[in-house]
């Protein structure tokens, strides 16, 4: 029994012929009965439909086939079919891209591919395979070329396609920066070398070539005009200007040159710079200026007034940034130095010739801008501009003049500008004199009574913890009744200020420190003083002394002095201070009298008659036995008068505790009738303060009374309002709470109404809507119905059609010539049904049809 295959339209089979070992293509529709050496190799398979747009590879295509021979192939060859007539493939051949599906197997989806279509700025790049023509040019194989769209790109044997290359857009105020892969001519017809780069500016969409790389998108500068570039030549390159550039040259571009500036290949941008303005009565200097050559004249300057606008070139930088021109005023001025020989041409020189290391002064009032040839000199405290000094009556400066080095003292009123040759002159004081004038004049350790008479003396310029202005000159007010020596070193001679007044220091003058005694008992060196107190004052000293009967007295005593000297004459005024310690001096010679006449005394005479005693020993007694009045130094001029005995105390414990028995004993007595006197006054007081105060209860009394019966009247009163006001405030209650139920009662029908409202209308768009959809959907369904039947109806007229083309006229010929039951079997075993083909309209008779067609092919 024979095998029957059923190769229905658009199949093929391959039948392999076991005996000659030869493989034939048999395609569709058709019964196919195989004999007892022949063997299905391969099918049914789908005949393999290229669409539209599409396209299939077919590797190792047929060359020649003839039925019952060997097919002949072109093998290694791969043949590049598009959309045309269902082709079966011939055996041997391969559809490229379904060889792992095998050739049983409907694996046609991932062959048939796409073709490659490119878009309007688009390319598609190619490789070529071989050596050859292809797309109308010479190549050799590895040869890469592309194609610009828009177009379909049908794809040859010969070629591979590399990609699709996406156009550079270009916008304003950029330029794509392009590298050479090798050797090339661009589109604009120049040659580039290997590794070159350049620009493409053109405003629009750049298709980069084979051989081009896109480095990078290149923005532009935007230059406004007060804005610039410092550019900088890599390499020998022209500017985007067209200027020539050599390697290493600098320069600028402004945006008074071009809006927008893209560096060409081998500028660098430095930096990006600011038009410099200066306004009116602004100037400054360019250090390193570039000449109209654009050369850099290192070393030199170049002086800018305002008002004037200008950019820094490379290499250009301005000295000691925007300043001011200096406005004198009419007690200002400015001291120049030349710095080199130049002719002054301002308006006070006017011409005059400066030699290196002159110096002069410019005085207000005026506007001046140094040249660059000249230096401006300060003062020494960083001032430039020197100003008058304004001097009041008893102020003064140090000043020096700086060629023949005098110093001198300027003293007001008056103000005083320093000349181009004199400078202030610091005056330094030591250490000791700066704190003694800090505090007025003296200072000291501990209680020292003499140290709040210097505090009304405290000047200003010594006054809180600010430095002094050592140009200033030393000043200090002698407070009245002193003197204050000033010694001046140059000329070892000294002059004594007696107060009140002014002591005004000169350049090189000083003031005689005075190291005085103080303190109870006197400490040597205690207070350090400028002033000496002419008196009168008083002198306080504790002695230690001892009577006859070795009694150990401490007393506390103090004497009355002053300076009793006559002024104008110089011995007299400088003798006072010939004793640097007067107050110690006066104090040792009075302790040692005092000593020596106590000694030869009894304690009990001396407690009796001290006074005396004391007096005679100090002042002493005339010729009379009368006691003098005062006791004068003639060293210093000192005169001590009217010793008053302020304490007198045994150093023994013991003696001073029976003195201070007895002496509180005394006391007790006194106490005990001040106490006695005052309990008596006390007890009155309080009888009386009882009295008025049993009066007060009872008034007291009577007013609460009345405050209570008040009080009873006004709870009644409270009692009967909180009664009325309760019922009051329940009935009203109990309506608003009728009336807010009734309220909330209507509010929840109405919103009841409106959820079912909203619900019924909700299910009634739902209902619409699907409703819609079903509509939609079945409308959908019967045109893709009335679609499939009318497409059916197409492929059956296809189908027929192709039967009749395969049949062809000379078989319908005959057919028609035979007879009608011939027609029938020969119509059946072609599997077309013999009774009614319709094209659905009207149905055709068979036999009529293939008259027909008969008689038309005649």
């Amino acid at each position: 029994m024979h095998d029957l295959v059923d190769v229905g339209p658009l199949q093929f089979v391959h039948v392999l012929d076991m005996s000659t070992n030869i493989t034939r293509l048999e395609v569709g529709p058709q019964k196919l009965v195989l004999k007892y050496n022949e063997t299905l190799a391969a099918g049914p398979l789908k005949l393999i439909v290229v669409p539209p747009g599409k396209y299939c590879r077919v590797k190792n295509p047929v060359k020649k086939y003839e039925p019952g021979k060997q097919c002949e192939l072109h093998h290694g060859h791969v043949e590049v079919r598009l959309n045309k007539e269902p082709f079966p493939l011939y055996p041997g051949e391969i559809l490229e891209g379904a060889e792992r599906f095998g050739i049983d197997q409907f694996g046609y989806s991932g062959a048939i591919k796409k073709l490659p279509v490119v878009k309007s700025n688009q390319a598609i790049r190619l490789c070529s395979e071989i050596d050859g023509v292809i797309d109308g040019s010479p190549r050799k194989a590895g040869d890469l070329w592309q194609l610009e769209g828009p177009l379909t790109y049908k794809p040859t044997p010969e070629a591979t396609v590399v990609g699709i290359v996406d156009a550079e857009v270009i916008g304003i105020n950029q330029a794509i920066r392009l590298r050479a892969k090798q050797e090339l001519v661009t589109k604009t017809g120049e040659a580039k070398s290997a590794g070159e780069e350049w620009l493409v500016k053109k405003v629009g969409s750049y298709l980069p070539g084979v051989y081009e790389e896109v480095v990078e998108v290149v923005p532009a500068y935007i230059l406004k005009p007060d804005q610039g570039l410092h550019l900088k030549a890599n390499h020998n390159c022209t500017d985007a200007l067209n200027k020539p550039r050599k390697a290493g040259d600098t320069w600028l571009v402004t945006g008074e040159q071009i809006n927008s500036y893209i560096p060409e290949i081998g500028e660098e941008v430095v930096k990006a710079v600011r038009k410099t303005v200066l306004q009116k009565g602004q100037y400054c200097v360019v250090s390193n200026p570039v000449d109209d050559k654009g050369c850099c004249q290192l070393g030199k300057e170049k002086l800018w007034k305002g008002v004037a606008s200008f950019f820094l070139h490379p290499g250009e930088s301005i000295k000691r940034g925007i300043q001011e021109q200096f406005v004198l005023g009419s007690d200002e001025s400015l001291v120049m130095q030349a710095q080199c020989d130049f002719v002054d041409k301002s308006y006070e020189a006017k011409g005059v010739q400066r030699r290196s290391g002159d110096r002069w002064m410019i005085k207000g009032p005026c506007c001046y801008i140094p040249p660059i040839e000249l230096e401006i000199i300060d003062q020494g405290d960083g001032q430039i501009v020197r100003k008058a000094i304004a001097l009041a009556e008893n102020e003064g400066i140090y000043v020096r003049n700086l060629q023949s080095g005098e110093v001198r003292a300027i003293m007001g009123p008056q103000s005083y500008l320093l000349t181009e040759h004199e400078q202030l002159w610091k005056k330094e004081l030591p250490e000791v004199v700066e704190k003694i004038l800090r505090h007025g004049g003296g200072y000291g350790e501990g209680d020292i009574r003499k140290l709040a008479y210097f505090e009304t003396s405290i000047d200003t310029d010594f006054a809180g913890d600010k430095p002094r202005n050592k140009t200033r000159v030393v000043r200090y007010r002698c407070p009245h009744n002193t003197a204050v020596q000033v010694y001046k070193y140059q000329e070892q001679v000294g002059r004594v200020i007696f107060g009140p007044d002014m002591a005004i220091l000169g350049p090189h003058e000083d003031f005689n420190v005075l190291s005085l005694s103080a303190g109870k008992p006197k400490v040597e060196n205690a207070l350090q003083t400028i002033c000496l107190m002419l008196g009168p004052d008083y002198i306080t000293d504790i002695l230690e002394v001892e009577t006859a009967d070795h009694a150990r007295l401490r007393i506390k005593l103090a004497f009355n002095n002053f300076f009793e000297l006559e002024r104008g004459k110089k011995e007299e005024e400088d003798s006072i201070f010939s004793v640097p310690d007067f107050i110690g001096f006066a104090c040792r010679e009075v302790g040692s009298r005092i000593r020596g006449a106590v000694s030869r005394v009894k304690f009990d005479e001396f407690h009796r008659h001290s006074m005396k005693l004391l007096q005679a020993a100090v002042f002493g007694v005339d010729e009379k036995g009368v006691v003098k009045s005062r006791l004068k130094f003639e060293a210093n001029k000192l005169v001590i008068t009217n010793i008053d005995i302020q304490s007198v105390e045994p150093v023994d414990q013991t003696m001073r505790d029976s003195l201070l028995k007895s002496v509180q004993m005394a006391i007790e007595i006194a106490t005990k009738s001040v106490e006695r006197t005052a309990g008596h006054e006390a007890a009155r007081k309080e009888q009386e303060a009882r009295g008025h105060l049993e009066r007060q209860k009872l008034i007291n009394q009577k007013e609460s009374e009345k405050a209570r019966s008040v009080l009873y009247e006004l709870r009644a009163q409270t009692s009967a309002v909180e009664s009325t006001g309760q019922a009051k405030a329940e009935a009203q209650a109990q309506a608003e709470k009728l009336l807010i139920e009734g309220q909330s009662s209507i509010e929840a029908a109405t919103l009841k109404q409106e959820a079912e409202n909203i619900t019924h209308s909700t299910e009634l768009e739902i209902q619409t809507m699907l409703r819609d959809a079903e509509l939609s959907y079945q409308s959908e369904q019967d045109k893709l119905e009335i679609s499939m039947k009318k497409q059916l109806a197409d492929i059956e007229v296809e189908k027929f059609a192709s039967m009749v083309d395969t049949i062809g006229t000379d078989t319908i010929t005959k057919i028609a010539n035979a007879g009608p039951e011939s027609k029938v079997k020969l119509l059946q075993s072609l599997g077309i049904e013999t009774t009614l083909i319709t094209d659905g309209n009207s149905p055709i008779n068979l036999f009529n049809t293939s008259e027909g067609l008969v008689a038309g092919s005649k």
